[in-house]
């Protein structure tokens, strides 16, 4: 069966050397930089994620489906492929901007050309290793703190809305409910004074 052409599935020699990793596109003394090679991380795990999740693997969970309707089960395949890597894609971009990944992979870098040809020992701020580390990994972790609570807040305020839609849809509820009673009342009242006006038309004068 063939795959869908569009996802890219990697096959025999790409899959085997992702692009950015081979040697012919880093030879021997080159440097690549760490974002490149987080992209080529990422594009790499896309490429054997899909791999794992073959469309023959695919047609074999719904094997029924691909026998009535196979043109329609490759769509569906095709789609589910897409939306599965641009979701990804979405998420792992979401977590580089948060955390300023980017640039710190690229300050990284800087530091590690700049250091290469250094010969005396690295140069701390304090001298203190501990004390250094934490003033380096505080801010980092105090961002990834705001991130979350930024998402915290804004689950609870969805959580408000939805819980104030369901309360409006709970009043909306017993509303109906005293106008089906009322009507139902006053339904009632009608049948009885209906019943006494024909007795009183049956009494004899």
């Amino acid at each position: 069966m063939a795959e869908a052409g569009s996802v890219n599935v990697g096959r025999g020699r790409e899959e085997k050397e992702p692009e950015g990793l081979s040697q012919e596109s880093a030879p021997t003394g080159t440097t690549i930089s760490r974002v490149k090679l987080f992209d080529t991380m990422v594009d790499t795990f896309l490429q054997k994620l899909v791999a794992s999740g073959s469309y023959r693997r695919f047609t074999d969970c719904y094997k029924r489906f691909y026998q009535l309707q196979p043109e329609m089960t490759q769509r569906i395949y095709d789609k589910f492929i897409t939306q599965l890597q641009t979701s990804i894609r979405d998420e792992i971009s979401e977590i580089k901007e948060e955390g300023n990944l980017e640039a710190v992979l690229n300050a990284l870098d800087v530091i590690v050309e700049e250091g290469k040809d250094r010969r005396e020992p690295a140069w701390r701020p304090s001298g203190i290793p501990e004390k250094d580390l934490r003033s380096t990994l505080v801010p980092y972790f105090l961002q990834q703190r705001d991130a979350l609570q930024r998402r915290v807040q804004k689950q609870e305020a969805e959580n408000r809305q939805l819980a104030d839609a369901v309360l409006a849809g709970r009043r909306q509820v017993e509303e109906l409910q005293l106008q089906v009673q009322a009507r139902q009342q006053a339904w009632q009242a009608l049948h009885r004074e209906q019943k006494e006006l024909v007795a009183v038309l049956r009494e004899p004068e």
